[in-house]
């Protein structure tokens, strides 16, 4: 089992940037393909992107392809979300998950540990 804590959300002007994190502990995160999913209010929960087990393999959402970028450090068990030229549709909570399967998965069904989630604010 692992246990995912998230950080780095906040207020932001559109155009601006933040970087959240994802800590793990229990067991080692590199045993998992790690995502980022986001939900605004009153909207079903959206795939963000993912990164397999050593995180040499991707997937970008359309949404934030070319603005977003994942990055994973397994020896700090920590997943990364790099967000760019922040517009106001990205406003939500983001939570990071796990999947002890190999490939990646855009499903929030398919992934079996979840942080609490940090919200993120992109202010005109």
């Amino acid at each position: 089992q692992v246990q995912l804590v998230e950080s780095g959300g906040g207020l932001v002007q559109a155009g601006g940037s933040l970087r959240l994190s994802c800590a793990a502990s229990g067991r080692t995160v590199s045993r998992y393909t790690m995502g980022w999913f986001r939900q605004a209010p009153g909207k079903e929960r959206e795939f963000v992107v993912a990164i397999s087990r050593s995180g040499g393999s991707t997937y970008y959402g359309d949404s934030v392809k070319g603005r977003f970028t994942i990055s994973r450090d397994n020896a700090k068990n920590t997943l990364y979300l790099q967000m760019n030229s922040l517009k106001l549709e990205d406003t939500a909570v983001y939570s990071c998950a796990a999947r002890g399967v190999s490939y990646i998965s855009t499903r929030p069904s398919e992934y079996d540990y979840w942080g609490q989630g940090t919200q993120v604010t992109v202010s005109s």
